[in-house]
């Protein structure tokens, strides 16, 4: 369900536990976000308020979140104007999305000072507003100018004025008829709508789960009924601390939603707060995940298909070098036939081709030029495609190789599950003058966010291969192309089986040779093999060959992209996923 608010009204009677806690940190990790860190009863809390559009929320985190090194201006406002001030009282306003936090002190000749921050969780007109005791905006996360379709300034130095709503305050009907009264759906589909836009406080998506959650499948009184006794209900628990979050999870078994649910039990523990933050931090780690790597996947498939028109134009060129001989022929038959050629300008001429049995051809020629000039444009134009030849041979091969490394990278790429596999394919990249100018100009990942794992030879660096145990053995998988070549060339030992599908992309596979256990026989072979199907291209496919050999036979060549090595002295298996 969305933060509506009814949710924040639960969280915040929750939070005034917290009433009478000293603020003594604040952050801004992002434009959107603000972090108070909290001190009671000897114990450290941050709370997080965010007004980003989509998941605008005040809630306590146990989340670390990386902070710039030179604060934005509104943090230092906020530091300078609420550090060591206690948090007095926190109110909210029926159902309204609008938190205040009131909080006072003493200033530096002990006269009470207090201060109010205001914190309106209303999607995309969110904001975070600092007032002063006479309710004067000192200063908000955003200003907004007074439009036409926006009735207040939230500028610094006016007068702070609450929002307003034209719908109705669930809290202030007296029964179920006065409720009912207010419904004009005909519809079960069009009631959710309804709702929402009728009541203030209450979202479409809580309406569509008490419909799911009771089964309701048309629309009449009895069913109305229920909802409106499970909204007062769970209104009425909000503020004895007797509700809970019940988690709401797709086909995949993965968490995709929350519902509210009354419980028995009350709950003391800050245990909504946790639930909405680990349910938001997971949600934005997804979502930043999947932007993160739709945008590389968007930097790495226009460069691949830059390469894939290269490689058209080369083959292009290639097919153009096959005619080369031909000029030689025409070239060599005119020069030959020059006492017998008028010597004058032709369009074109009958010739023995003495290379074919000396049957007639018919040479095309440059009228503006005598037959002599043109045979010497025949042999200048065959030396040309020669040397052509040569070079563009040349460059079909390197091309076919950083396609063939670029195919890699969009493998990886497309089988990486987090944001860690996507930073280091982008740091991998980064080091490659394929990619240099594109991933240069690329403001897709903030190098502060994420620590960087570096590649040495102590193997007691940042490594995480995936790991697998076949019957006591362990087999490792390398995650990208740079930890391929780690886990291969530095990390495995020599007498270790190296295993890799047979011209499919895939990530590289060893199967780690103990002393202590007898040497792997064909059924850890076999199982092995399958797992470096698994991680491979050919993972949709049916009796895939496998290449392996003792990871001594595994080299190498020099100035090779990272992944990509050569290997003799192996064997294949054919194998099924």
């Amino acid at each position: 369900m969305a933060f509506d608010g009814i949710v924040t009204k639960a969280i915040s009677c929750e939070l005034t536990q917290l009433c009478g806690a000293r603020i003594d940190k604040i952050f801004q990790p992002n434009k959107n976000e603000i972090i108070l860190g909290l001190y009671l009863n000897k114990k450290n809390y941050a709370l997080d308020i965010c007004i980003d559009a989509q998941n605008c929320r005040i809630n306590l985190t146990v989340n670390s979140k990386a902070n710039p090194q030179v604060a934005p201006n509104f943090c230092m406002l906020l530091r300078k104007n609420l550090i060591g001030l206690k948090l007095k009282n926190i109110i909210t306003f029926d159902l309204e999305r609008l938190v205040i936090l009131e909080v006072e002190g003493f200033d530096e000749i002990d006269d009470i000072i207090s201060k109010k921050l205001v914190i309106e969780l209303m999607g995309k007109h969110s904001n975070v507003i600092l007032l002063d005791d006479t309710n004067i905006i000192i200063d908000s996360l955003r200003h907004i100018k007074e439009l036409d379709e926006n009735y207040r300034d939230i500028l610094p130095h006016t007068k702070y004025i609450m929002p307003t709503s034209n719908k109705i305050n669930f809290l202030e009907l007296r029964s179920f008829d006065e409720f009912k009264s207010y419904i004009h759906s005909d519809t079960l589909e069009n009631l959710s709508t309804d709702i929402s836009n009728t009541f203030n406080g209450i979202s479409k998506s809580f309406i569509n789960a008490i419909i799911q959650k009771f089964n309701i499948r048309e629309l009449n009184t009895s069913n109305t009924e229920i909802i409106f006794n499970y909204l007062c209900k769970v209104i009425d628990c909000t503020q004895t601390y007797q509700l809970s979050f019940e988690p709401v999870k797709n086909s995949e078994g993965n968490i995709k939603d929350y519902f509210l649910v009354p419980s028995e039990d009350i709950s003391s523990n800050f245990d909504l707060n946790f639930f909405i933050d680990d349910f938001y931090f997971n949600k934005e780690t997804n979502e930043n995940f999947k932007n993160y790597r739709n945008t590389l996947l968007k930097l790495i498939l226009d460069i691949l298909k830059k390469y894939n028109k290269r490689l058209f134009n080369i083959n292009e060129k290639l097919n153009e070098c096959n005619d080369m001989e031909k000029y030689r022929i025409y070239g060599e038959l005119i020069t030959a036939n020059l006492y017998r050629i008028p010597n004058q300008n032709l369009e074109e001429i009958e010739l023995e081709n003495y290379y074919d049995n000396n049957n007639k051809i018919i040479i095309k020629l440059d009228k503006r030029y005598l037959p002599s000039i043109n045979a010497k444009h025949f042999f200048k134009k065959y030396s040309k495609l020669k040397n052509a030849l040569e070079i563009v041979t040349k460059q079909k091969e390197d091309t076919l190789k950083e396609l063939d490394y670029i195919e890699s990278v969009v493998y990886e790429l497309e089988n990486c599950s987090s944001l860690n596999e996507v930073t280091e394919i982008f740091e991998e990249i980064s080091e490659n003058a394929i990619f240099k100018e594109k991933t240069s100009k690329s403001n897709m990942i903030k190098k502060s966010k994420i620590k960087k794992s570096k590649l040495t030879k102590n193997k007691e660096v940042s490594f995480n291969p995936i790991k697998y145990s076949i019957d006591g053995y362990t087999i490792l998988v390398g995650r990208n192309n740079k930890e391929n070549d780690y886990l291969t060339l530095k990390y495995a030992n020599k007498n270790d089986i190296w295993f890799h599908t047979k011209d499919f992309h895939g990530s590289h596979t060893i199967l780690k040779i103990d002393n202590n256990l007898p040497y792997p026989d064909n059924n850890v072979l076999i199982k092995t093999a399958q797992i470096a199907t698994i991680h491979s291209k050919a993972k949709n496919s049916s009796n895939v060959p496998v290449d392996y050999c003792e990871v001594k036979y595994v080299k190498k060549p020099s100035g090779s992209k990272p992944g990509m090595v050569i290997y003799t002295n192996y064997k294949t298996l054919n194998v099924n996923p």
